[in-house]
């Protein structure tokens, strides 16, 4: 019997508690896509964040996953997305659609579809100082001086005084530091020594995607993460060498599917897996949970930043991220229900 679905693919808007500031500027906002498949009166859902550093919006990734619409209704599955749509957002949101309605379907779970039962356990999750004046950086570090994990947003005005500030006020929790592409060489040297007397433990990508070339003949005392450099798994053979951790985000790779690929072909190539994610709401995150479980870091406050997220989303709690509510995402679970997601912020 022919499968037949129905498509729903919108834009939606979730204001943030507070703004969120990196090197490439302000949001307010966390602008995402949903998508929504039904079949047989089973509901799929996914979420993508559209980006601008590669040319995304909200507008043009609907367009993508319109694209797909008649394949998608006649029963396209995830495996043929991989074929039909490029990596990306898009993709992501249609992708994590079909794993949720695949596991309703199946009244299974992720897990448990990839060999792998949960339920879920609670994981550190990196707490995010977002940029600003180094005193500002240092009040909103002290906030999360009792966190396992924090990322700290930086850029090339005063890059030391602002991790001086941050580590000054939170003397315990592991650093790791994220310039987001907007260092040069020069500061990735001559950061090394500050950075290694603070105790970070990871540089994210320092340098811009595509000039980190450099990076191959340097013996950086910081492990260093790619991140705009690598999406999917087949950017891993042209990735220059000096790095050490691979940054997975399903909005780069463009799903779960494509995600588990990189995950698979990252541990070939002995590079550490951490897990990141863009501005957004649960239903990005929980997705994103199945490679945290595997990975040494995770980035996954994305909803930590909303006034409001979808409800039985993750939970949030002294850096301790757990799953959604069971039915939320995928039959993912981990335990009772907890505080919301928005309860813990970390911006100036």
């Amino acid at each position: 019997m022919a499968i037949r679905r129905r498509l729903t693919a919108i834009g939606e808007s979730f204001a943030l508690a507070r703004p969120f500031s990196i090197s490439r500027g302000t949001k307010t906002a966390a602008e995402v896509v949903t998508v929504v498949l039904e079949q047989d009166g089973v509901i799929g859902r996914g979420e993508c964040v559209p980006y601008a550093r590669y040319g995304e919006t909200v507008a043009g990734t609907i367009d993508e996953i319109e694209a797909q619409r008649a394949r998608l209704e006649s029963g396209a599955g995830r495996h043929d997305m991989l074929r039909w749509m490029k990596a990306g957002a898009a993709r992501n949101a249609v992708d994590c659609a079909l794993w949720d309605l695949e596991a309703r379907l199946a009244d299974s779970d992720v897990l448990t579809m990839l060999g792998k039962p949960g339920p879920l356990r609670p994981i550190a999750t990196a707490l995010t100082v977002g940029l600003a004046a180094p005193q500002a950086m240092g009040a909103a570090a002290r906030e999360l001086a009792r966190v396992p994990l924090i990322k700290v947003k930086v850029d090339r005005n005063d890059p030391a005084a602002q991790l001086r500030a941050v580590r000054a006020a939170a003397p315990r929790p592991r650093l790791i530091v994220d310039p987001n592409e907007s260092w040069t060489m020069d500061e990735v040297a001559g950061l090394q020594g500050l950075m290694a007397e603070l105790r970070v433990d990871l540089l994210e990508q320092p340098l811009p995607a595509g000039e980190d070339g450099a990076l191959a003949d340097f013996a950086s005392a910081i492990p260093i993460a790619a991140d705009e450099s690598i999406h999917s798994a087949q950017d891993l053979a042209q990735l220059p060498g000096g790095y050490h951790v691979a940054n997975i985000k399903l909005d780069k790779a463009g799903g779960l599917t494509a995600a588990l690929e990189l995950a698979a072909a990252a541990r070939q190539r002995d590079l550490t897996l951490m897990t990141g994610c863009m501005v957004c709401s649960s239903l990005s995150i929980a997705p994103a949970l199945v490679i945290a479980a595997e990975s040494a870091f995770a980035d996954l406050d994305g909803p930590v930043w909303l006034s409001h997220d979808r409800p039985g989303g993750v939970a949030c709690r002294d850096g301790m991220l757990s799953g959604p509510e069971k039915g939320f995402w995928g039959g993912l679970a981990s335990g009772p229900v907890r505080a919301t997601g928005a309860e813990q912020r970390a911006e100036p």
